[in-house]
């Protein structure tokens, strides 16, 4: 760093923090450190008897922090995200829209560990709304090398380390199994929860049947709900479970659908099923819901519906990794998905 006058100051980088003192209004930091001095500025700081200061010397090579903060949001910054101003030499993203956040897991671990800089998120692959903060970066250091900083721009490579997916399938049919409500012995009380799910991501059901505990009929339709509609997903609810009556498994194996998994490490939600069926170029997620969905806040449903909506396509080790953290703690104030369940 170097001094100089404060009268020539305009466009030089503040080096460390200025306070100001005004009896009985504020003793605070008035300037922050990497603060770049403008012309309106010079009269307060000489208010402040600052007649000379402690500026940032340009040196080849080196960035000042808000340059650094820039290159990290470039790296990060995808459609749908909005940036804030610079404030001490921090950026923060957010979302412009509703969507599912998904993070290249491996690249930010990359990034992060290069030292002398830091991109801090919100869990991926969960759902956020307008508005919402998604990321904040910086560099550490008042400067830092530019070769640094070209390191880590090789490592983000050609597409930023964020996305923002909109939710794309809008249309489901909703299949209900179960003797005791398909003969009216009780009421459907598992369609409703499933349809103010779905609502909330903009989902309209465009067809719900109630069948007995015949598979065969659950699979008929299935077939009738890839064939005669245009469908973007399929639910089926109830029957999910190791009683001999409960068949929806087999009833979705038998459509000839692609099976993922029949079980997840989630709770609720182990019985959790989930396959695609392939239409032509487009793969139809079928779903066989567990009875919890239907009584618990939270379950194994809530955590893959968002990424089924943005057009993911979940693999069994995905499923297989939600081990860890797939354990509602049934809080007493629910928070999802500002909490740790299924991260």
């Amino acid at each position: 760093m170097k001094l100089i006058e404060t009268i020539h100051a305009e466009g030089q980088v503040l080096c460390h923090d200025l306070t100001q003192i005004i009896k009985g209004v504020t003793k605070d930091a008035r300037f922050r450190k990497g603060h770049i001095v403008t012309k309106e500025d010079i009269p307060v700081l000489l208010s402040m008897g600052k007649d000379h200061l402690y500026v940032w010397e340009k040196e080849e090579g080196m960035l000042h922090e808000n340059e650094g903060a820039e290159i990290l949001c470039e790296i990060c910054q995808n459609q749908g995200m909005k940036t804030s101003d610079i404030k001490e030499g921090k950026i923060e993203l957010s979302a412009a829209h509703d969507g599912l956040f998904v993070i290249n897991r491996e690249k930010l671990k990359k990034i992060n560990s290069l030292g002398e800089m830091m991109i801090a998120t919100r869990h991926g692959n969960t759902p956020v709304h307008q508005g919402d903060k998604l990321a904040g970066m910086r560099v550490i250091p008042l400067v830092i090398a530019q070769e640094k900083m070209n390191r880590a721009k090789e490592i983000a490579g050609t597409e930023p380390i964020f996305q923002l997916l909109p939710y794309i399938m809008k249309k489901a049919v909703v299949i209900t199994t179960g003797n005791e409500v398909f003969h009216g012995r009780i009421e459907d009380t598992f369609t409703p929860v499933v349809v103010d799910k779905l609502k909330e991501y903009g989902v309209e059901v465009i067809r719900h049947v109630i069948v007995d505990d015949n598979h065969e009929k659950t699979t008929e339709e299935i077939m009738k709900a890839v064939g005669e509609t245009d469908a973007d997903l399929i639910l089926c609810t109830g029957g999910m479970s190791v009683d001999p009556d409960d068949r929806t498994p087999l009833a979705i194996k038998n459509t000839g659908a692609n099976i993922v998994s029949y079980g997840a490490p989630v709770l609720p939600g182990a019985m959790f099923m989930l396959a695609y069926y392939d239409k032509e170029e487009k793969q139809i997620p079928v779903m066989g819901l567990p009875g919890c969905v239907m009584y618990a806040g939270k379950t194994i449903f809530d955590l893959v519906l968002p990424r089924i909506l943005a057009g993911q396509i979940i693999k069994k080790e995905e499923l297989a990794e939600y081990g860890e953290g797939g354990l509602c703690l049934n809080c007493e104030v629910c928070t999802y998905p500002n909490c740790g369940f299924g991260k």
